[in-house]
């Protein structure tokens, strides 16, 4: 029996040896495995160097060239209105008319005193250039004719203070009254703007005054066209600056022949410097955005702890300048000709391998459609 156990002693051990000698091999060759991690896929993209003019950018009202809220110069009752809420008119139409009947009849029995005061001075110079009559009584006849035709020129007037007429060319905002309402003086009636060419208001800090000149270009993006880019120039620079923001006004002119840009929007303005500057771009999404510094991630040759060359990508921080788009300046950290990851960057660390393939790009324009908003 003991002979039999020894057997069986043996025969386990052997076993066990040879599940031992079976894995250590398995183990020494996992370890002989080389466990650097595959290339990653990317796309890259040359930084190139390229000449763009700078932008001041500000935020900006439009405003109508010429703008008033039309009001009565008379009390009375509205009996007419001429032109309705969004008409365009030409200066000098009639807008809106207040009851004139009461100064209507007065100007008629005043035109009837004039005639007759005219007939009797004709008659009194007929009579004083044959020397029948004294010079009293033509100064009578030639002052009552001028206080006729005096008082028919003040009843003129005070209809014409019930006949609101347009001041300038422009349209007609939302009436504010109607038909058969009493007004009195003073109570606004309509607006009333210009809207071809517009006026855009906007204000930059004080330091970037030597920027500005009279006639440089601007550029005005509204929410309702996003679409669109509005052209104008600088036609005005305010004479002081504000003293509690330290910024001055700017006032800028634009053609607006199809009224699509209204008074009271929001714009926002780009002006244009005068010089171009060197820039070196490179696409948008080739930056790596992070708290502690944004940066990009350069592709070039690498060598390994084992010496041998490969394709890896070293992070550069970078400071970023003006945007074009889809493109992106860089001021600090890229030097043009250098190839940057333009997909992938989130994956990456420094020193990573790379592998990289450029058959599909991400976009990478500085005038893409639609345009980035």
């Amino acid at each position: 029996m003991f002979k039999k156990f020894l057997i069986a002693i043996a025969g386990f051990i052997v076993v066990v040896l040879t599940l031992g000698a079976v894995k250590a091999a398995q183990i020494q060759k996992m370890m002989s495995v080389s466990h650097v991690p595959p290339p990653s896929a990317v796309t890259t993209a040359e930084a190139q160097a390229v000449q763009w003019h700078s932008y001041l950018n500000a935020i900006g009202t439009l405003a109508p060239v010429q703008g008033v809220t039309l009001a009565a110069d008379a009390d009375g009752t509205i009996t007419r209105i001429v032109a309705d809420s969004g008409t365009a008119v030409k200066a000098g139409d009639l807008l809106v008319e207040i009851d004139t009947s009461v100064e209507t009849a007065q100007l008629a029995a005043s035109r009837a005193r004039a005639e007759l005061s005219r007939i009797n001075f004709e008659r009194a110079k007929e009579l004083w250039d044959r020397n029948a009559t004294s010079k009293s009584d033509f100064d009578l006849a030639d002052a009552t004719l001028k206080q006729s035709l005096a008082e028919v020129a003040a009843i003129e007037a005070q209809i014409g203070k019930k006949q609101v007429r347009a001041p300038f060319d422009g349209r007609v905002g939302i009436r504010l009254i109607n038909v058969g309402q009493y007004v009195a003086r003073g109570r606004a009636l309509l607006p009333l703007q210009k809207l071809d060419p517009i006026y855009v208001n906007f204000s930059v800090p004080q330091r970037q005054l030597p920027d500005l000149a009279r006639g440089q270009e601007v550029g005005i993006r509204v929410d309702a066209f996003a679409d669109r880019t509005f052209k104008g120039t600088i036609t005005a620079i305010n004479s002081e600056v504000d003293a509690a923001t330290r910024n001055i006004s700017v006032q800028a002119t634009l053609a607006n022949p199809d009224e699509v840009l209204r008074a009271g929007m929001f714009a926002r303005v780009e002006v244009q410097k005068s010089a171009a500057e060197t820039q070196v771009v490179v696409p948008a999404t080739s930056i790596a955005y992070a708290s502690y510094g944004n940066s990009v991630f350069i592709v070039e040759k690498m060598k390994g702890e084992d010496g041998k060359e490969y394709l890896g990508v070293r992070q550069q921080f970078v400071k970023l300048g003006a945007t074009r788009g889809d493109l992106v300046a860089l001021t600090e950290g890229v030097k043009p000709g250098e190839q940057v990851v333009t997909s992938g960057v989130f994956k990456l660390r420094n020193g990573a391998p790379v592998q990289v393939n450029n058959v599909v790009q991400p976009t990478s324009s500085a005038t893409p459609q639609p345009a980035n908003t």
